[in-house]
C-alpha cells in the first residue's frame, strides 16, 4: 500500500529534472499523476512512464490551468499539487534584460505558482483537503547576486507559501516549499554553459532528494514550511534568521 493510494496528483515541469523524478515518486506511492510541461513530448513521455495523463502548456497561461483542472476532474479531482516548473532567469547586465526573458521568468516562476494554487484549491476543498508543495530555491531565502531576477521570483514564491499557509489551513490544505541548493538537472547544466555537472566546483543535489522531500511535505501535517535542502545534509526548515544554520 502506498501513502498516496487513490490520490490524484499533479506535477508541473514534469518533463525532466525534479518534475519528472517527483512524478515517478508520487506515482510509486500510488498516486495517479497529471504530468504538466511546456514541452508536449516531455509531458507525454513522463505520463507514459508513470501511467498518468499529460497536459502540455505554459504554467503562466491561465488556459493551461483550465486544461489541468479539466484533466483532474475527469479523475475525480486533485489532492496533491507539486508546483515545480521554473526557468533560470537572466545573468547579464540588467540593462540587457530582454522583455521576453523577464516575462517568461515572472510567468513561469511566479505565475505558475499563483495560478496553480488558484486552480487546485476548489478541488481540494471539495475533497476535504489537500497538499500544495512549491519548488522554490535557496535563492528564495538568501540572495543570489549572479541572478537577481531568479532571486526575486523565488523570494516571491517563498512569500506566497508563507502567506497562503494560514489562509488555507481551515480548509485542511497544506502549503509548503522545498528550497534546494543546486540540483543535478538540465536547467543547471544549461546555466553552467553545458558543462558536465561533474566539472562543477561544488556537489549537486540529486533530484531524488528533492522528490523525497516533496513526498514528505505532501503527506505530512506541516504547513508554511520552507525546507532548505543542501548537499549531504538533512533537510531543515528555514527559520528566516539567517544562513548560519546551513554552514556550521
Amino acid at each position: 500500500m502506498g501513502t498516496l493510494d487513490g490520490k490524484i496528483a499533479l506535477v508541473t515541469g514534469a518533463g525532466s529534472g525534479i518534475g519528472r523524478t517527483s512524478a515517478e515518486t508520487l506515482a510509486g506511492e500510488g498516486a495517479y499523476v497529471l504530468c504538466v510541461d511546456v514541452g508536449e513530448d516531455g509531458a507525454k513521455a513522463t505520463a507514459r512512464d508513470v501511467g498518468g495523463t499529460a497536459v502540455a502548456g505554459d504554467v503562466g497561461d491561465p488556459d493551461t490551468w483550465r486544461a489541468v483542472v479539466a484533466a483532474g476532474a475527469a479523475h475525480g479531482g486533485i489532492d496533491v499539487a507539486h508546483l515545480n516548473a521554473g526557468v533560470y532567469g537572466h545573468t547579464g547586465d540588467v540593462l540587457d534584460l530582454p522583455d521576453d526573458v523577464y516575462q517568461r521568468v515572472i510567468g513561469a516562476n511566479i505565475g505558475g505558482v499563483i495560478l496553480g494554487t488558484r486552480a487546485v484549491v476548489a478541488s481540494m476543498r471539495e475533497r476535504g483537503g489537500g497538499a500544495i508543495v512549491v519548488t522554490a530555491s535557496m535563492a528564495g531565502v538568501v540572495p543570489f547576486p549572479p541572478n537577481p531576477l531568479y532571486t526575486a521570483s523565488k523570494h516571491a514564491v517563498v512569500g506566497w507559501v508563507r502567506a497562503m499557509a494560514p489562509v488555507l489551513a481551515g480548509d485542511h490544505i497544506t502549503v509548503n516549499a522545498v528550497c534546494p541548493g543546486v540540483v543535478d538537472t538540465p536547467m543547471t547544466v544549461g546555466a553552467a554553459g553545458g558543462l558536465d555537472p561533474a566539472q562543477l566546483p561544488f556537489p549537486l543535489i540529486p533530484p531524488s532528494a528533492i522528490a523525497a522531500a516533496v513526498l514528505g511535505l505532501a503527506t505530512g501535517a506541516d504547513t508554511g514550511v520552507c525546507l532548505a535542502i543542501w548537499p549531504d545534509r538533512d533537510p531543515v526548515p528555514w527559520d528566516f534568521r539567517g544562513p548560519e544554520q546551513l554552514f556550521v
